[in-house]
């Protein structure tokens, strides 16, 4: 970051905590700015108003920015100003940064439905059919993301397990297969979340698998050699 934008930046934030004049929203503009915003593909900004302040959700956390006018405020926590603008062709609505070197609008975190899910938010739900979908999609767009990592799904599942709920370890790890179908680990999870939760046939059949990919998975191993002597 360069001098100049610190520095601004710096007076900035020296100004809005000093700042004391409150900030009036028409009703009109809190109905058009209030809702969603899509921060990265499997993450949201929550704007709302509580009493006419200008209120953020944003990593699970309540966020009262510093505002500046109708249509611009601060947030230190992000150490950016921002403002609503809508883009003339698509019509869209954008969670717009302000940048201090450029005169052209930028249109950064789009605005979504009400009903809008992150494919966490189905995951978190139970819903693993349109978890898979939406992380399906954010793998093509970007492989190497930490939304979209099998040792994240792994903990995920593991932590069902911890807490014997099998059905949503298996959700998660029927999931994790799908992502990653070359992975030895993501079936060994899955057949150990079977075997927990009772379904042996299943247990075999994904230690199978787990096998056949890494052949010195010795659990793997151990557990198809015993259920077929047995």
């Amino acid at each position: 970051m360069k001098l100049k934008t610190i520095t601004t930046l710096t007076l900035l934030t020296l100004f809005c905590f000093n700042c004391t004049t409150p900030v009036e929203y028409s009703e009109e503009f809190k109905k058009q700015t209030a809702g969603k915003y899509l921060y990265n593909p499997d993450e949201l900004i929550l704007v709302y108003y509580q009493n006419n302040t200008l209120k953020l959700n944003w990593k699970g956390g309540e966020i009262v920015p510093v505002a500046l006018a109708e249509n611009e405020f601060f947030v230190p926590d992000m150490y950016k100003k921002f403002q609503f603008v809508t883009h003339p062709e698509t019509n869209k609505k954008y969670l717009s940064t302000f940048n201090d070197e450029k005169d052209s609008i930028s249109y950064d975190y789009v605005k979504v439905d009400e009903d809008y899910k992150t494919p966490s938010q189905y995951l978190e739900a139970g819903n693993y059919d349109k978890a898979l979908h939406g992380f399906i999609e954010l793998k093509k767009q970007d492989s190497t993301g930490s939304y979209i990592n099998e040792w994240h799904f792994n903990r995920i599942g593991y932590q069902h397990l911890q807490n014997e709920e099998y059905h949503k370890a298996i959700g998660v790890f029927q999931l994790n297969v799908k992502l990653y179908p070359e992975s030895s680990n993501v079936y060994d999870s899955l057949a150990e979340a079977y075997l927990r939760g009772g379904d042996s046939l299943q247990a075999y059949n994904n230690y199978k698998i787990a096998l056949q990919i890494n052949p010195r998975n010795t659990r793997a191993e151990h557990y198809v050699k015993t259920y077929r002597e047995e």
